[in-house]
């Protein structure tokens, strides 16, 4: 069935382009790019649904490039020829990278501007002057631009791309988005890329769309259980705490993990937690500089972190719904404002944003939508790569997990979430220091947190930011998972004694880590390692050796003598 399939070289692409996606190690296209990237190259416009991390970026991102290549042939003038509108910064600054690899062999031909980053719209300016071949950014900062007539559209454009499609309403782009058509040419290129279907995209449809190619692709929308694991296990407020200090502490949750909060003062409470045990862990929130949260991103898929605090928040994914606050609620909100934490609502985590060999999801808060869920556990099991997905349910939570379930099981009876196999009894002697380490966080703490970590970023990604480009080795080493420490640290936590690991864990656990066990071998009183080691200085220097010669020959002659 693989020799059937349609391979990029039997595309009709650029041969810089072919090279390109071989440097990227793509060996053969993915579904949606196999059937997409010959539709879109024969001018048809598209709306597509595949599953997240199915590979839908390069599928509009390949045709794009080739059509622009294909164009200056004949028409080497300069100018903007295709907009791409995302919903959040991640999300923009994730496609420009991606068009620039696979424009990494015609880089001259082809250029790429993301204007998504809340950046003043004059200090723009000069990147559009230059007219990029693409345009990446969100429907408000777009509109902006084409207000201040930074950008002109009307007489150039030949392609438009909506990328999340089903996100831009809820966050709120509606207006933007209908205001932004009007600045349009009349015939355009339209491809609509979206993991879910909904009433959203069926107007986002009726508005940009001319006799589309739709594309189903997966009926599934997250990956089966040999590719994806998904588990539950229903647990209180104490006992999630407990769960995920034993899960993170003894490894049981081996490689890279995501951990999905509800708000963001949860994200910095659990962050504090884990800090009690010397678990480093990253938070990313809205409260955030845009700098900052990309960085944190690229670093992960770097390697740097094994642990991301992510938070899922209602107000971002409805902020058409906050938008209007009661007379209440004003005073609150102002305060907020002077306090400097005002919430990015082009912010987003779960969707769209391409973290790289995430092992795990796991759910802290269960989410409060059934499409909020998918894109959570769609940051695992990307590609054809395995995954796991964990969620916690308090009772509370028990209706939100049956609403999640009855959506994804469909016709099948059997439930696609399993019981989490998981003796809490066995780690109960565990739970006098997560009561400890809970009491330790208190309210005051998280909110010195929270201000100490804005404080921190806005100072790394501000002030800092053309040193940092001056010294790209030195943002390398900017981490972003340093322990806060508004709350009393308890030495004694960072360690499990023995005696309090299960029985059944004691083979597999090593409850010290390398660095702590090498230690109490070193730490001799009689100084044996320092006595070898002048030994072997002895044996191989000769210059220390020559010292001892003349004693030795003395000693030689005496027993001559004797």
């Amino acid at each position: 069935m693989a020799d059937e399939r349609l391979q990029f070289h039997e595309m009709g692409l650029d041969d810089r382009l072919i090279k390109a996606v071989a440097d990227l190690g793509w060996s053969q296209p993915t579904l949606i790019q196999e059937k997409a990237i010959p539709l879109a190259m024969e001018g048809k416009d598209l709306l597509a649904r595949a599953r997240t991390g199915s590979g839908k970026t390069a599928a509009y991102a390949v045709p794009v490039i080739q059509r622009i290549l294909t164009s200056k042939q004949i028409v080497r003038e300069q100018a903007v020829r295709a907009l791409i509108l995302v919903p959040t910064k991640e999300l923009g600054q994730q496609v420009q990278n991606m068009i620039r690899q696979l424009t990494s062999y015609c880089s001259r031909d082809v250029r790429v501007a993301d204007i998504s980053a809340k950046a003043d719209v004059s200090t723009q300016r000069p990147i559009l002057m230059e007219k990029p071949d693409v345009v990446v950014g969100t429907p408000s900062r777009v509109l902006a631009h084409l207000n201040a007539q930074n950008l002109l559209l009307h007489a150039s454009l030949e392609m438009l791309v909506v990328d999340e499609a089903d996100l831009l309403f809820s966050f709120g782009f509606e207006a933007d988005l209908k205001n932004l058509l009007c600045h349009l040419p009349k015939i355009y290129q339209s491809f609509l890329m979206s993991a879910t279907f909904n009433e959203e995209v069926q107007a986002l449809k009726e508005l940009l769309l001319h006799n589309p190619v739709i594309l189903k692709l997966q009926g599934s929308q997250l990956p089966d259980s040999g590719q994806l694991q998904q588990y539950s296990i229903k647990c209180e407020e104490e006992d999630k705490f407990l769960l995920i200090y034993t899960l993170l502490k003894l490894r049981l949750v081996q490689g890279k993990t995501l951990v999905f909060v509800g708000t963001v003062d949860r994200s910095y409470r659990l962050k504090l937690f884990l800090e009690q045990f010397s678990i480093p862990a990253c938070v990313l929130n809205s409260e955030l500089p845009v700098q900052s949260r990309c960085h944190i991103i690229t670093q992960f898929n770097q390697g740097f972190y094994d642990c991301i605090i992510a938070t899922d928040e209602q107000t971002l994914v409805y902020p058409a719904a906050s938008s209007q606050p009661t007379p209440g609620k004003e005073k609150k909100k102002k305060a907020t404002e002077k306090g400097g934490k005002v919430k990015d609502k082009e912010f987003g985590v779960t969707r769209g944003v391409d973290f790289q060999n995430v092992s795990n999801v796991i759910n802290f808060d269960f989410p409060t939508a059934v499409e909020s869920y998918i894109h959570r556990v769609g940051r695992t099991a990307r590609a054809d790569n395995p995954g796991t997905a964990l969620s916690f349910i308090s009772h509370t939570e028990l209706s939100l997990l049956a609403d999640v379930e009855e959506a994804l099981s469909g016709d099948n009876a059997d439930s696609v979430m399993k019981p989490y196999e998981f003796k809490m009894e066995e780690i109960e002697g565990f739970r006098y220091r997560c009561r400890d380490a809970m009491r330790a966080v208190t309210k005051q703490a998280v909110r010195e947190a929270r201000l100490k970590e804005i404080k921190q970023e806005l100072l790394n990604s501000e002030k800092l930011k053309t040193y940092f480009e001056d010294n790209p080795r030195d943002l390398q080493l900017l981490r972003h998972d340093k322990d806060l420490h508004p709350a009393v640290v308890q030495p004694h936590m960072k360690n499990i004694p023995e005696y309090l690991i299960p029985e059944t864990l004691r083979g597999v656990v090593n409850p010290l880590s390398g660095k702590r066990r090498k230690k109490r071998v070193k730490s001799n009183p009689e100084g044996v390692l320092k006595s070898s080691f002048k030994k072997n200085i002895q044996g191989r220097n000769p210059l220390k050796s020559f010292r001892y010669t003349r004693g030795r020959n003395k000693k030689a002659g005496k027993k001559g003598k004797s």
